[in-house]
């Protein structure tokens, strides 16, 4: 045996209580679970760590990152390591960089600045989802998963264009969706409030994951609003998935803004009867109320169409901008849920040029106070400046929403962690000891056996995954021990890059990348690959 951990209180994945056992480690794998009544001689090995006082889980899955970039700069990846995340699914809300040419690189990767960086000490050295898929192979912090993003598909058969895709068009949107899922993808996300994925219809939706349902795989949806129409959009997105008779996973599924406070109740009713109808639904939120995106996310889609240097344009011309103040302001921007935006709420968490860092952690009120003008004329300036590149928080959730969503059977947990700007949102660094401290120890929302399954087991039958996200004989050892009495979130709003307290062991493939609560140099993460490549593998190799 290579690592035994010795006396362990087990929380399997499965949300059985937990229970006392040596686990013995061996190969990569969970070679042997011991537990007392079993009798005989317990393990032995190279090593042994004493894990008496610790729960053993497995190894946490964030079922909705934005590391995409992150993985490939940064070895270290203390913002998800340290945590005992041991697997993310990257490519969420429609935006990512493969499949991608050349053209739809260059102006995804402006697009969504905010999110990950520049890339400028990136190389982009892939086009394809299969050549992304094999850079992670080269070695990395954590496993990770890929979706599809929607938005960029579109980028590339249709341009960033408000209209209707044609026949031919659609054609190759789905060529390309169905290449991915061949070359490992797990499932297909849409970001249908950022701009070019919004302007697919149910139509075009429903035929894409068509697709996605052959290959097994699940459809993933930032859906069109968040705000007011909010249950109207959780409507369309199950209609899409029902239609097309594929599985469907809900990102950061919540009810936000003031004109849906204590109504989770309502979404829970429209999920239930969903699942009661057959719709194969699962779902992710973060443990917190404030939100993450970009400050050009809040524009109206019309503003958006054509891509960034066509916004920016837009933004450099009074008629329009005064166009977009009326949206913003007044109407409600589809970009802001619907909802007239309140500048009080808006925060700049960071931005693309270094000679714009002081606004990090100022609102657009505030700094409109300061300089005596109107907020509008604060942001347009601002993303002008900065290039559409700021990333913002967005104060306007419901804790009660937080609470009844996180309790739902169909519920797992995902960080949605932006890991740019001088103040990133905590979620980045905090939620899974966030989840295991406030809302098990502190709160009492969840029973521990109860966010363990939501973080592990349960994420993991969502990814199709047979070996993974379970404490059993036989699995990848990709496992977590954390303190339950000391687990918890040290970023906070204040201090967000602030690592976790009690998680001082953390396992991928059985090797220590977190050990006494130090990170490691292993980097042993890999790609994570989906049905659709299983199964196009095993055809080529005749099985």
């Amino acid at each position: 045996m290579d690592l035994v951990l010795r006396g362990a209180t087990v929380f399997d994945g499965t949300g059985a209580d937990g229970y006392r056992a040596d686990v013995a480690l061996a190969g990569g794998r969970i070679a042997r679970i011991h537990r007392p009544r079993d009798g005989g001689p317990r393990p032995s090995a190279r090593r042994t760590l004493d894990a008496d006082g610790l729960a053993l889980a497995p190894g946490f899955i964030d079922m909705h990152a934005h590391s995409d970039l992150a993985l490939l700069r940064d070895p270290a990846h203390e913002a998800k390591a340290l945590q005992g995340v041991t697997l993310e699914v990257l490519g969420q809300d429609g935006l990512s960089y493969a499949p991608a040419d050349d053209a739809t690189l260059s102006a995804v990767r402006t697009q969504i600045t905010g999110w990950n960086g520049p890339g400028d000490d990136v190389t982009f050295d892939w086009r394809t989802v299969g050549g992304y898929l094999d850079r992670l192979d080269r070695g990395v912090a954590v496993n990770a998963a890929y979706l599809i993003p929607q938005g960029t598909v579109r980028a590339m058969a249709v341009g960033w264009h408000d209209r209707p895709a044609t026949g031919a068009e659609l054609d190759r949107m789905r060529s390309l969706v169905d290449a991915g899922m061949r070359e490992g993808a797990v499932g297909l996300s849409s970001g249908l409030t950022y701009a070019p994925g919004m302007y697919a219809d149910t139509a075009e939706l429903t035929a894409l994951c068509r697709v996605v349902a052959r290959h097994g795989g699940y459809w993933c949806p930032h859906h069109r609003s968040y705000g007011a129409g909010a249950l109207a959009a959780y409507q369309e997105v199950i209609d899409v998935a029902r239609s097309a008779g594929c599985a469907l996973h809900l990102a950061h599924a919540t009810m936000n803004f003031t004109v849906n406070a204590g109504r989770a109740g309502e979404l829970l009713a429209l999920l239930d009867a969903a699942i009661d109808g057959g719709c194969d639904l699962s779902l992710d939120t973060y443990p917190y109320t404030p939100g993450c995106t970009t400050l050009a996310a809040m524009l109206p889609g019309w503003a958006l169409d054509g891509g960034p240097a066509a916004t920016l344009a837009r933004l450099r011309d009074e008629s329009s901008a005064a166009r977009i103040r009326q949206v913003l302001e007044v109407d409600g921007s589809d970009g802001c849920h619907g909802v007239p935006i309140d500048w009080e709420t808006i925060e700049i968490s960071g931005v693309a040029d270094p000679a714009l860092r002081r606004l990090a952690g100022r609102t657009v009120a505030a700094l409109a106070r300061d300089s005596g003008e109107e907020p509008f004329a604060v942001a347009r300036r601002l993303l002008l400046a900065d290039r559409l590149g700021t990333a913002i928080l967005q104060h306007v959730g419901d804790e009660s929403n937080v609470r009844a969503i996180m309790r739902h059977p169909a519920h797992t947990g995902g960080s949605d962690g932006i890991l740019m700007g001088d103040k990133p949102h905590p979620r980045a660094y905090g939620t899974f000891p966030r989840y295991l401290g406030t809302y098990v120890r502190e709160l009492g929302v969840l029973t521990l056996p109860a966010a363990v399954a939501r973080l592990t087991g349960r994420p993991a039958a969502r990814l199709g995954l047979t070996d993974r996200g379970l404490v059993r004989a036989g699995h990848r050892a990709d496992l977590v021990l954390f303190d339950p009495g000391t687990v918890g979130a040290g970023a906070t709003f204040e201090r967000p890059r602030t690592a976790p307290t009690g998680i001082p062991y953390v396992l991928i493939d059985g090797h220590l990348t977190v050990d006494d609560g130090r990170r490691t140099a292993v980097t042993a993460g890999r790609s994570v690959r989906g049905r659709g490549y299983r199964v196009a593998e095993n055809t080529q190799h005749g099985a």
